[in-house]
């Protein structure tokens, strides 16, 4: 048996044991024998499925490449037959409420990832700019769109400055820069917290002729003893000012999306038709897109024309929202067309070949973490005024780790990451984020385990997803290898 075969029985044997012993536990009356039982059924179906992956070569790699997006399918399906409490109707509301809040923040990974940098866990540094700003601009009141515009202005130079500062250290930490990022995301959390709780109201007096000369809003901003922001903070008149600003019925942003989708396809097609040099025209997946599209025109028109009160009451589609997250993704397809995204591509692809070229490498891998820790700061201000509250002290944690986890699970990796991997990611992740509870309930029989379990397959699947990433890059890098002297002789 070659290492290639021993590597895969080995991981049907992880794999397949670790979901027979937590899914099918209880159907075998639970406890250690139950689960035993439910990891040697699951080991026999993870080689069954193995066999039969290798009988098609083009759908064993695709598993292969996009498998913790195939296990995360897996763990929603199984969320949804467990689940009683939540209904379709539940989980499409929650579901697109997550992703129309949090996409723009995962689109802020997408540049540092195209110019070699891997998964830029220092976007914290962006939230905090972001945090800060808020803060700033309720302390003044400034309600409604102008305020929220009022802190993007606020968070622009705030999060240059922290970008630049941090593609600094990521230029001396080559190599490393997902370690730097993890640091520098603590030290900043850390500074942020001593400027809120002492600095804010004790070296900066802002309370200096008593809590009661200010503002309610003022107040409600600082602890009652003037020093130090409070631990929660209501943004009052911020909240829905950007979602609130046009709202549309769901079922029909359903089909006006459908439709706009569907269209896209047939053009795109159309024109690698007619120039081969846009890239292939691939009629299988142009034709898989357009079924989807018209499944979700179908059931979208089936809902309104029969009334159905159960999904015409779903929550309305907050359209300025998605404008904003549509926008930003053509400015990023847009700006990797340009020159500087080439040579955001070149840098990534070989800095030293870059560097031969005449790119200034070093100051192409700033531009790049300034341009995501900027994206970082709008999309955190876009994901709080859906919230409504900002916790101070909290909100920050654990936002890099979660958007790196969601964006791997949509098929991203270290050194590739696209638009479609932000998307299919974060409703995969989030689906799983929804049926936590119910998962933690049926698993360990207890629903308060769900968010343990929420966090255990984050950081299980982040060390999954990068242990996967550096094997095949290894094992790319031994292929080259191999094959130089073999061209070499050829070319002699």
């Amino acid at each position: 048996m070659d290492k290639e075969s021993l590597r895969k029985v080995i991981l049907s044997v992880i794999i397949g044991g670790f979901l027979g012993y937590v899914v099918l536990r209880n159907l075998f009356g639970g406890g250690i024998l139950g689960g035993v039982f439910g990891a040697v059924i699951g080991v026999g179906v993870a080689f069954l499925l193995s066999y039969i992956l290798s009988l098609f070569p083009k759908a064993a790699s695709f598993t292969a490449d996009n498998i913790l997006a195939v296990i995360f399918v897996a763990l929603v399906l199984l969320g949804f037959m467990v689940a009683e409490e939540i209904t379709l109707k539940t989980y499409i509301e929650l579901l697109f409420e997550i992703v129309f809040r949090e996409s723009f923040l995962l689109l802020s990974l997408i540049i540092p990832v195209v110019a070699g940098l891997g998964m830029n866990f220092g976007i914290t540094v962006g939230v905090i700019a972001a945090q800060l700003s808020l803060i700033l601009i309720r302390w003044f009141d400034i309600p409604g769109i102008l305020g929220l515009a009022a802190c993007a202005a606020v968070a622009l130079p705030l999060a240059i400055l922290f970008g630049w500062l941090t593609g600094k250290v990521y230029n001396r930490m080559r190599g490393i820069e997902m370690i730097g990022g993890l640091i520098v995301g603590y030290f900043a959390a850390s500074v942020y917290r001593i400027i809120l709780l002492y600095v804010v109201g004790g070296i900066i007096p802002l309370a200096a002729k008593g809590v009661d000369v200010l503002t309610r809003t003022q107040r409600n901003l600082l602890n009652p003893s003037g020093v130090g922001v409070r631990v929660s903070v209501d943004l009052g008149n911020l909240k829905y000012s950007l979602d609130g600003i046009w709202r549309m019925p769901f079922v029909t942003f359903v089909i006006i999306m459908a439709v706009c989708f569907l269209g896209w396809l047939i053009i795109r097609y159309w024109r690698k038709k007619k120039n081969p040099a846009l890239g292939e025209a691939n009629i299988r997946l142009t034709a898989i897109g357009a079924v989807a599209c018209l499944f979700f025109l179908v059931i979208s028109a089936w809902v309104l024309l029969t009334n159905n009160t159960t999904y015409m009451a779903l929550r309305q589609a907050p359209i300025a929202t998605v404008f904003v997250i549509a926008l930003a993704a053509y400015a990023i397809n847009l700006l990797l067309k340009t020159k500087l995204g080439r040579d955001l591509r070149s840098v990534g692809q070989d800095q030293h070949n870059a560097k031969t070229n005449g790119i200034n490498v070093d100051r192409i891998r700033i531009i790049a973490v300034i341009i995501s820790t900027v994206l970082a700061a709008w999309g955190m201000l876009i994901y709080l005024q859906n919230i409504g509250t900002l916790g101070t002290y909290t909100q920050h944690n654990q936002i890099g780790m979660f958007a790196v986890a969601a964006i791997m699970v949509g098929g991203a990796t270290t050194s590739k990451a696209s638009l479609k991997n932000v998307f299919i990611g974060i409703i995969l992740f989030q689906s799983m984020f929804i049926f936590s509870p119910s998962l933690g309930k049926y698993l360990f029989g207890d629903p308060l385990y769900g968010e343990n379990f929420r966090t255990f397959m984050i950081y299980i699947f982040i060390a999954i997803a990068l242990s996967l990433d550096a094997y095949n890059t290894n094992k790319k890098k031994k292929t080259l290898e191999e094959a130089a002297p073999n061209l070499s002789k050829e070319e002699a």
